[in-house]
């Protein structure tokens, strides 16, 4: 029903006469994430909902098991507003514990399992979370250890819990919670909870690379139309879709729960979860189960694009293949048709169809598939309006945007321009075709090189440098320079059995492809991988720094040699 039923103190809501003008206009659904699972189950009892290489489970299934969890929550002393940490990888066994949660109004707290100390210390204090929940088999490291010292640590956490794993004398499993819950009792304790479509759905965290995430507030009403609005850029309409997703990355992550979570239970989707990317067995799950669309964000396309067998795999099923960049690239490799996306956990996803201009889709990052989005592209720190084809700073404001992180005023008071729109620190271009606008991504304010008063955005020249055959992957950071202040490096990953290039070589080339020479990479490094942050992020300052640290190296190495001579 309308309205905040469980209100949280620190959420910043959305006004009043907005979220009227959202429900009337469509942009949100006077619906639960509960309810709309059980509508399509009532539906659709025998289509499967969810496949893994372990198990599987109808609509019928899911309906019932998380009616049978959610009142063990419920027993256990969870309930509404509740907050509870999540340390849990990609299975059916996570699926099941964040539907559950959201059917009772129990709010999860989207950490990772690489989380430790400092991260969910500062989490279950900021969130005041009352439970843990952790996958026992995640890794070889102890997570159940880990969430006992976590216990012992924070005041606020009651209530640990297993997702998988052969359990700990004490602690409560999932599975246990759910053999032990009769369905006809579950559902008569469901029945006592009442789940506003403006309660808070999730804590989801921001996406920094330094310090401890903020939350983000996600609500009930929102969430469903901001997951029908994506889908249906990938040419998936609801209800009754009949599409079939694979997803191999954090399903507790923003994009994870779009596209294979909240569209399964909404739109009757049918989503493959795969517990880490596995490119071989990606394609073989593909052929197996005829999926429709693959989603790619971050090491999933390079590991696709090194991957020299795909023409052993039938891709025949696949509508259309969506990845953060290199869509061009991608298509050319795999025979599919394939958009670039862009998406933030703030509120705004973008990508386009398979049958949108070729242009829209690999030279761009498509559009919002929710007409109430609101987009515009200023001048960094401003709210001056840049001219028309020139980069500017992605501002958004709409009806899943961030209003306020969850208890932060000092970050809210810089987050936003003077009329509320979210500033995303991404810079973009827009392009009109065919009457729409389209937005390309054009780097991170901060992830750009500034070369004797020349911008240079690290992300199209990573893109350039891609297209090199001996190249795998690029990143592009900025080094120091005696004279320019900043040039450019490019740490690279190759394909098997290529030489590298110099950078002659690799000047040539992105010059030959119409690239400026002031923007190609004037130093080279070779990794075997690129650096990631805790979260699983490229980690660029890392970059950055290592760099740094050589040339500063060199320079002392130079300096000591000179005064030898």
């Amino acid at each position: 029903m309308p309205g905040i039923k469980h209100p949280i103190d620190g959420v910043v809501y959305f006004d009043p006469e907005e979220a009227r003008a959202y429900f009337e206009t469509g942009g949100w659904v006077d619906s639960t994430v509960g309810d709309a699972l059980r509508s399509t189950a009532a539906s659709h009892p025998d289509k499967l909902a969810f496949v893994s290489d372990e198990r599987q489970l109808t609509f019928r299934e899911l309906d019932d098991l998380t009616d049978r969890l959610g009142a063990a929550l419920l027993d256990m002393g969870l309930g509404p507003a509740d907050r509870v940490l999540f340390q849990v990888g990609t299975n059916v066994e996570t699926a099941l514990a964040l539907l559950a949660c959201y059917k009772v109004g129990v709010v999860p707290v989207c950490s990772l399992p690489q989380h430790r100390e400092i991260e969910i210390e500062q989490l279950a204090n900021h969130s005041q979370a009352r439970g843990h929940i952790v996958q026992q088999d995640f890794s070889t490291f102890d997570l159940v250890g880990f969430a006992q010292r976590m216990q012992a640590r924070c005041d606020s956490i009651e209530h640990l819990l297993i997702s998988r794993g052969s359990g700990v004398d004490g602690v409560p499993t999932l599975g246990g919670l759910i053999d032990a819950m009769d369905l006809d009792a579950a559902r008569e304790r469901l029945a006592t909870i009442e789940i506003g479509s403006e309660d808070v759905l999730k804590f989801q965290l921001s996406g920094g690379t330094t310090g401890t995430p903020k939350i983000i507030p996600r609500f009930h009403a929102e969430y469903l139309e901001h997951t029908a609005g994506w889908m249906r850029r990938f040419g998936i309409e609801g209800p009754d879709a009949s599409a079939t997703v694979i997803y191999n990355l954090p399903l507790i992550h923003n994009a994870g729960q779009l596209f294979a979570l909240v569209s399964v239970v909404s739109l009757g989707v049918t989503a493959v979860l795969m517990p880490k990317p596995d490119i071989p067995r990606m394609l073989e799950l593909i052929e197996e189960h005829a999926v429709t669309h693959a989603l790619s964000i971050g090491p999933v396309a390079p590991q696709l694009l090194a991957y020299q067998d795909v023409a052993k795999h039938d891709l025949s099923s696949l509508r259309l293949f969506v990845t953060m960049s290199r869509a061009d690239t991608l298509e050319q490799h795999i025979g599919v048709p394939c958009s670039n996306l862009f998406g933030i956990t703030e509120g705004l996803v973008m990508t386009s169809p398979p049958g949108a201009p070729v242009f829209v889709r690999h030279q761009t990052q498509g559009r919002s598939g929710v007409d109430q989005d609101e987009i515009r592209l200023l001048e960094p720190d401003s709210d001056q309006r840049v001219a028309p084809g020139e980069m500017g700073e992605l501002c958004f404001r709409g009806p899943s945007s961030l209003r306020g992180y969850f208890a932060a005023p000092e970050a809210n008071a810089t987050a936003f321009t003077s009329d509320g729109f979210y500033r995303s620190g991404d810079m973009m271009t827009a392009h009109e075709v065919d009457g729409h606008t389209y937005y390309r991504f054009e780097g991170r304010s901060r992830d750009n090189i500034n070369r004797g008063g020349e911008k240079i955005g690290c992300e199209e020249v990573e893109a350039f440098v891609s297209m090199h055959p001996a190249v795998a992957d690029a990143k592009l950071v900025a080094m120091p320079d005696p004279v320019y202040g900043e040039k450019g490096c490019a740490f690279i990953t190759l394909r098997p059995g290529h030489e590298p290039p110099d950078v002659e070589q690799l000047m040539e080339f992105l010059t030959g492809m119409g690239l400026a020479k002031y923007k190609c990479p004037e130093r080279i490094k070779i990794v075997d991988a690129f650096p990631v942050t805790r979260v699983g992020k490229v980690d660029k300052p890392a970059m950055r720094a290592q760099i740094a640290e050589e040339l500063q190296n060199e320079q002392a190495h130079a300096t000591d040699s000179g005064a030898r001579s």
